[in-house]
């Protein structure tokens, strides 16, 4: 779980969301591989209607990739 300040490093156009604690996670039903957190990645426009979800345990570039080919396919990016 990255947190906040590593996102600010990137200077985004978009906020990303930073869930230290795991209560999103939780909420939206990640689920763990043993010891570590599972990744979903939740494409969200600005309305914060979810246009996207993305779960891939360990691939954290393929994350990236889904969620860029998604904001350059819409008006979200």
């Amino acid at each position: 779980m990255d947190s906040v300040a590593s996102h600010q490093q990137y200077q985004l156009p978009y906020t990303l969301v930073s869930d230290q604690g795991g209560a999103v996670r939780r909420r939206c039903g990640a689920t763990t591989l043993g010891i570590l957190p599972g990744r979903v990645t939740f494409v969200i426009d600005e309305q914060g209607t979810v246009q996207h979800v993305f779960s891939s345990a360990l691939n954290a570039d393929k994350h990236i990739q889904e969620a860029l080919g998604v904001l350059r396919g819409s008006t979200m990016a």
